[in-house]
């Protein structure tokens, strides 16, 4: 997915109230950027750090500025916005990037499912196999020797989607859960046990039941995020 037009980078001076933060451009004026991640942003929202922002004005938008990258001490660039998430997973499906998701003939997106009143990222369908219900997570977070965790704050709507899954599989349907990395120094993502432990206990029950675990890391660069390799899930 390229970024048009090309982004803006700043220097980041705070994130607050969740959906905003003000930011240092280059020519020295500070604005106010919508923040499109509702998480903690553990790591990639510290005061200081550079950011790449979109700037895309419009009467419709009450800010201008959208918060896309941090780039952190060691210069690797981290996306940060989640809603990119789902279309970054289908542009890879349809390349072929992902081959345990490949070969179905229909995508669709925010379909009904569930016993929750649950909405599913991405629908894979054909008509010679199971529908392949695919969910999608972003992931940002990472720690030490290139480990990155998911959530990176307790999640009860993940948890939730987790159970939803567990219900696909019951009823002899696919159900995929894909861990989208935003980032290019991982190496392997795991649960973040510290933060959620109950979503790490819902993640091993419903692996145990079928469910399956993809991870994707992605290239980043200022001019665009694209996965580009698998990564495995672990689960110690």
């Amino acid at each position: 997915m390229n970024f048009d037009p090309p982004l803006v980078p700043g220097r980041l001076e705070r994130r607050y109230k969740r959906f905003l933060a003000d930011v240092t451009l280059a020519d020295g004026s500070t604005i106010t950027a919508h923040c499109p991640n509702t998480g903690s942003m553990l790591g990639v929202a510290e005061p200081g750090q550079r950011v790449w922002l979109a700037h895309r004005p419009s009467p419709t938008r009450k800010y201008a500025y959208a918060w896309e990258l941090t780039e952190l001490a060691a210069g690797t660039l981290v996306g940060v916005n989640t809603h990119l998430s789902n279309a970054l997973v289908r542009e890879a499906i349809v390349a072929g990037a992902i081959p345990a998701l490949s070969g179905y003939a229909e995508i669709q997106a925010e379909a009904r499912y569930g016993k929750e009143g649950s909405r599913i990222d991405l629908l894979l369908k054909s008509p010679d196999r199971p529908d392949c219900y695919v969910e999608v997570k972003n992931v940002t977070a990472a720690v030490q020797d290139g480990i990155a965790l998911f959530p990176d704050a307790v999640s009860e709507r993940g948890t939730k989607h987790l159970r939803e899954l567990m219900g696909v599989v019951a009823e002899g349907r696919r159900a995929v859960l894909v861990f989208c990395v935003q980032r290019g120094d991982v190496r392997e993502v795991r649960p973040a046990d510290g933060i959620d432990p109950a979503y790490g206990r819902t993640l091993r029950e419903a692996l145990s039941s079928g469910v399956e675990a993809i991870a994707c890391g992605a290239d980043v660069t200022p001019g665009a995020v694209r996965l580009s390799h698998l990564l495995p899930v672990v689960c110690p």
